[in-house]
């Protein structure tokens, strides 16, 4: 119900410009995205550019809207016309209002926007350049599939984007290297084969941007997207480092994909009509993979441009990965969360950098950083405040704000700063500008136990929540004794073999599914704690504009760098199995995840220390070995998703907007409901509403990819309390690529819950063939309705 009010109020917050008429509003235009039916241009205009400004013209007395023009500052930012047709322009809300009595227009929709979900992970997942017979060598590295990554740009000079020893470019390749004053048409090769950037819903919003703090082209000025791409696809690298630590070979998923970068994010984010144009590049173009690091708040789907742009990619069978959001630990968080997106959350890798603090009463408080500047002297321990008790503002001296610190008590002292508000590398600038030698960072409540390392610009480190309670009673405790607290941090470079490992990381956004409850989200786990990728010049490693320290590589931790990883995988089976739908690649790719940490018990969540649930990890952490022979597929088309769409009570129109079709709903009863998605998990919510029984059933159809003549039995691992049957138990494939279905029966008995509130348990639907398991996450929440 909770979730249910959210989505209202988000929905609420998207349409009021559509529907507010006063006369100042019409002042401020807004910009949104409007779709038109089908492709159907009248002959008299040369181009749809000409037939849209010519609509607008209809609907405004601005001349500058007039049809001949062709300025590229005109009333028209992007045009549409491969996975979407139509085009984005700022808009009154009167002129939406007359737009919409256009018998052409078939809807428009707010623009919303986006941010990015800000060495070891080849070799922790199972792929190295040594093995023979594994996924590498079975797809060449992927040599000829083209990743499209739709982030902050790129920065070619890299050696991860270096073309050594690559071929021809791939002759399906149609796209463009976009040539700017400070991107020659020589940054792209037989690696980098497509760059392109779209500001226009930027700069409509923002105004011209400030060229002197970002290119006008797809250079990256942030970073971000160099690292993502090279997470990806990046080549082998070596010696490879950020100042010191995680050194060895840096390599990305695919090693030999092509890479295709689109730039959408700019310094003030990511704008909806700009990653629609990227998507519509990216298709035109021939990628074979998106990856999108990038997200913002769930609305429906029909309002949703990354839903509409991946779903016209993935029925133009490109595959589409995308982050699930850094808003963890808490619950209803995830992102991106439409069942033809794969939706990646983001583990721990068995690597880690530690730098623990050691108090003056001899305590040793667990912590992480990667700085890699001169080192506190061994054996000596600095006065410690706690920067709350020694500013004229207590809550912003807490969370070390820019000016809230007096430099005369700081000055030649370690000082423990709250997480929260700033960046937590400027934490650290604030307090090396006011004197301090070192900064320790406390996470909050919410932040629990989970730890970032950065790459300070003074000696610091990170501490969990506990640690840094204690470390505050410490400094109490000493303060009233009236015995100075100390401290120092012991840097100690780079660990492996860390156990547990993988853990889900504390930031990882958490289910359910705030839009679809029976589609399970995130759908699997990758690496994305302290990622070693590469780094553009002039950004230095804590991306403080005052950092001027020069790296070629740097460590980041977010979905943005588990997203990747699953885009680089894809690329690898798509490689591999030609053939294969990118409902296939993620099916593959979700019924082999693994739960099991390497101490062999349940993965643990980071911020809480305790068990991690489906909720965290969805079908689990990514196996990409395994991946490649499924031994069974969900496979899914179009056609299942739009009745999915007619279940999930969409009308005809909002369907429309997200396929481009016209839609019929006529066999969606036959589907039955949504869970019947042939989605590779599955997932029911019970309204008990009184009831004491309550029951339904899945339907599931299963391809043989594995061994023909091969027989498969089930095994049911049902969620605590609740009844399930599978129906047959035994499915007898004759030949490879032959299809069965089975049906299973979940019945469930009434709970004692609150008003408002729920219950969720989780088992399993195992398929063996005694050298292929399927597994298939089963998802039961009990709601208790509002009364």
């Amino acid at each position: 119900m909770a979730a249910a009010l959210l989505r209202a109020l988000v929905l609420f917050s998207l349409l009021l410009p559509l529907y507010s008429s006063s006369s100042s509003a019409d002042a401020s235009k807004k910009t949104f995205i409007v779709q038109v039916h089908g492709d159907s241009k009248p002959s008299i205009f040369p181009t749809h550019k000409h037939w849209y400004e010519s609509s607008l013209a209809s609907i405004t007395s601005n001349k500058a809207t007039d049809a001949t023009s062709s300025s590229s500052n005109g009333p028209i930012l992007h045009t549409y016309e491969n996975v979407f047709h139509g085009f984005s322009a700022k808009l009154s809300p009167s002129e939406v209002e007359k737009l919409q009595t256009l018998p052409h227009i078939a809807s428009i929709i707010p623009e919303q926007v986006r941010h990015p979900h800000t060495t070891r992970s080849p070799e922790f997942l199972g792929l190295k350049t040594t093995d023979s017979a594994g996924l590498l060598k079975e797809s060449d590295f992927g040599s000829d599939l083209v990743i499209g990554v739709i982030d902050t740009g790129i920065w070619p000079e890299r050696q991860s984007f270096n073309d050594r020893d690559l071929g021809p470019i791939p002759s399906k390749w149609k796209g463009q290297c976009v040539a700017a004053k400070d991107f020659p048409a020589t940054s792209c090769n037989r690696k980098l084969i497509g760059a392109r950037f779209f500001c226009s819903g930027y700069e409509a919003t923002n105004g011209k941007m400030n060229e002197t703090s970002e290119y006008r082209s797809p250079r990256d000025s942030d970073g971000h997207g160099t690292h993502t791409a090279s997470i990806a696809a990046g080549r082998y690298v070596f010696p490879a480092s950020t100042l010191g630590y995680a050194r060895g070979k840096a390599a990305g998923m695919a090693p030999k994909a092509r890479l295709a970068a689109y730039k959408v994010c700019w310094n003030a984010g990511c704008y909806d009509s700009d990653i629609l144009a990227a998507f519509d590049a990216a298709v035109s173009d021939g990628v074979d993979v998106v990856s999108l690091s990038v997200g913002g708040v769930v609305v429906p789907y029909y309002l949703d441009a990354i839903a509409i742009g991946a779903f016209r990619a993935v029925a133009a069978g490109v595959f589409v990965s995308a982050s699930a959001g850094n808003g963890g630990p808490g619950g209803l968080t995830v992102t991106n969360v439409a069942p033809w997106v794969t939706t990646v959350g983001a583990g721990t890798m068995d690597r880690d950098f530690p730098a623990d603090v050691k108090l003056g009463n001899g305590r040793i408080i667990l912590g992480t950083s990667v700085y890699g500047g001169p080192a506190l002297v061994p054996g000596r321990l600095y006065p410690l405040i706690y920067a709350g008790t020694e500013g004229g503002d207590g809550y912003s001296s807490s969370l070390c704000l820019e000016g809230s610190l007096n430099p005369n008590s700081v000055n030649g002292k370690i000082v423990l700063c709250d997480r929260g508000i700033n960046s937590r590398a400027a934490k650290g600038e604030v307090v090396k500008k006011a004197g301090g030698l070192g900064m320790i960072l406390a996470n909050g409540v919410f932040d629990g136990e989970g730890l970032v390392a950065d790459c300070h610009v003074l000696p610091a480190t990170a501490v969990g929540a506990t640690g840094g309670d204690e470390i505050r009673k410490y400094i109490a405790e000493a303060v009233k004794s009236q015995s100075p607290p100390t401290a120092t941090i012991l840097f100690k470079g780079t660990r492996l073999g860390v156990r547990p490992a993988p853990v889900v990381a504390s930031f990882s956004a958490r289910g359910p599914n705030p839009e679809s409850p029976e589609i399970v989200k995130p759908d699997v786990i990758a690496p994305g704690l302290n990622i070693l990728a590469a780094w553009p010049d002039k950004i230095g490693p804590s991306g403080i504009p005052t950092d001027k320290r020069a790296i070629e590589f740097n460590i980041l931790s977010g979905t943005s760098m588990a997203c990747p990883h699953v885009s680089g995988l894809a690329a690898l089976l798509k490689a591999a199995h030609p053939g294969w739908s990118p409902a296939a690649i993620k099916s593959a790719l979700m019924t082999t995840a693994y739960t099991l940490d390497n101490r062999g018990e349940t993965m643990l969540d980071e911020s809480s220390g305790n068990t991690s649930t489906v909720l965290d990890f969805g079908a689990g952490h990514v196996h990409p070995q395994k991946a490649m022979d499924p031994g069974l597929i969900y496979d899914l088309n179009t056609y299942d998703y739009v009745d999915f769409l007619c279940n999930s009570n969409y009308t005809a129109k909002n369907i429309q907007v997200i396929t481009g079709k016209i839609a019929d709903c006529s066999g969606a009863k036959r589907a039955g409901h949504t869970g019947n998605l042939n989605y590779p998990s599955l997932s029911v919510v019970f309204q008990q509403y009184g009831k004491h029984k309550m029951s339904t059933h899945f339907i599931r159809t299963v391809t043989n990819v594995g061994d023909a003549n091969s027989i498969y039995k089930v095994t049911i691992k049902p969620p605590s309390g609740i009844s399930v049957t599978v129906e047959p138990e035994r499915l007898a494939f004759r030949r490879v690529g032959q299809k069965l279905s089975f049906l299973v029966r979940v019945q469930a008995m009434a709970v004692k819950l609150s008003a408002g509130s729920s219950s969720m348990k989780s088992g399993y639907v195992v398929w063996t063939d005694g050298k292929h398991v399927v597994t298939s996450t089963l998802v039961v929440t009990m709601q208790q309705p509002l009364q």
